[in-house]
């Protein structure tokens, strides 16, 4: 934009820091977008990936395979609940969310059913930028609102989370069950819609009315994967298994780019078979990148060996015990936290950019959006950082806010 400040230059990233080309170092309560899950430059990570730098940095994944691919998807389906026993390597969250919308419609077409390919997504909802993952975000309140009817034409409605929505939900599959192949969600927190919380009884109900209506179930957990919300998968504290799952972000610890889309049984049965029309024909260039892969691999050996979830589950606390003097600041509707997210949600922003600019001058580096400021840091950010983190936050959101009342 021309009005917007010249982007902040960063020329170095070390442990839990980036470091500013005039030589400033700030806390990323970011993780730059939730990815940097252990924090920058972890010797583990590094060593991996140097290693297979050396022995292969990339080959196409038709008709090859390799070692770094293979372990990555046996070890993701061991983490995985039930049968979500086949992964497809993607290049980024949006490329999973598209490949999860084709698998989908594939099913139904290999069923029979070719006019099932339409889908039901929530209000509020994010699951990315590319053209049909914008269909899945809210028409009205999200950043591809303006393009109107150029995107596919998709369903939404409300989350099922009280009697009455739920009810409006149950009608829409029942009314549309022709049509549909499935139901898309965020299971636990919307992202990039609002930083918006549900609890794990609203995902359960998701699935049993897919089951009941015989639609399948997407979970895209871009965002939530690999702790971030206190398990380890944010299904995991909804006891469901989706149909379909689409993980990344921190899939590579922030590396690189790469995602994962991975299906149950009964998804990859369809599309097996002697008959090549059958099969699912998508296959990006740099899909099973063996330097993702070596870098996935790695980032998985410390979620074995250290305390990330735990220390995801242990960061709430602190985070809401941090962010709480906020609440009662005119202008705050409300402080939320789950795992190693912190939202302070308001009526309205400040100024956004000269908020941005005074976190930067203090020492830490967020980037507020809509009427939300959040932080979702690495998951092993140390206490005392955690502390810097929130002091700054209620001091300069204090301050922005006691100045836009004086005016």
């Amino acid at each position: 934009m021309k009005t917007a400040p010249a982007p902040l230059e960063i020329v170095a990233a070390d442990g839990f820091e980036l470091i500013t080309a005039d030589g400033r170092r700030l806390i990323d309560g970011m993780a730059s977008w939730w990815s940097v899950c252990h924090g920058y430059g972890q010797p583990h990570v590094v060593e991996a990936v140097q290693q297979q730098l050396v022995r292969m940095p990339h080959v196409m994944f038709g008709g090859i395979t390799h070692e770094p691919a293979e372990r990555l998807a046996s070890r993701l389906v061991t983490l995985l609940p039930g049968d979500l026993d086949h992964v497809f390597f993607a290049d980024s969250g949006s490329v999973a969310v598209e490949v999860a919308m084709k698998m989908a419609i594939g099913y139904w077409q290999r069923h029979g059913k070719p006019t099932r390919n339409r889908f039901v997504a929530f209000d509020h909802a994010y699951h990315g930028d590319t053209t049909g993952a914008m269909s899945l975000c809210d028409p009205n309140r999200s950043m591809h609102a303006s393009y109107g009817d150029a995107i596919l034409t998709q369903r939404h409605c409300a989350l099922p989370t009280d009697e009455v929505s739920t009810e409006v939900f149950a009608r829409l599959l029942e009314q549309r069950r022709d049509t549909i192949a499935a139901v898309v969600l965020e299971p636990l927190v919307q992202g990039a819609g609002g930083m918006r919380f549900h609890d794990p009884e609203t995902v359960a109900r998701v699935r049993s009315l897919c089951d009941e209506f015989d639609v399948l179930m997407i979970a895209d957990e871009i965002a939530t994967g690999f702790g971030r919300t206190g398990t380890m998968f944010a299904i995991d504290a909804c006891d469901v298994v989706p149909d379909i799952l689409c993980a990344g972000k921190a899939l590579t610890a922030g590396t690189m780019t790469m995602a994962v889309t991975v299906a149950r049984q009964n998804v990859f049965d369809a599309f097996w078979s002697d008959h090549a029309e059958d099969a699912l024909m998508h296959g990006p260039t740099f899909m099973a990148n063996p330097l993702a892969c070596a870098a996935a691999n790695a980032s998985l050996d410390l979620f074995e060996t250290e305390p990330r979830v735990q220390q995801a589950r242990e960061m709430e606390a602190q985070l809401r015990t941090g962010l709480e003097p906020c609440r009662d600041l005119p202008g705050v509707v409300d402080v939320r936290c789950r795992g190693a997210i912190g939202v302070i949600q308001v009526d309205r922003l400040p100024d956004v950019e000269q908020l941005r600019q005074r976190f930067v001058d203090a020492g830490i580096w967020l980037r507020p959006f809509g009427d939300c400021i959040y932080m979702t840091p690495p998951l092993n950010l140390p206490r005392e950082l955690v502390d810097q983190l929130c002091s700054v936050v209620v001091t300069e959101v204090t301050r922005a806010f006691k100045e836009a009342l004086a005016r």
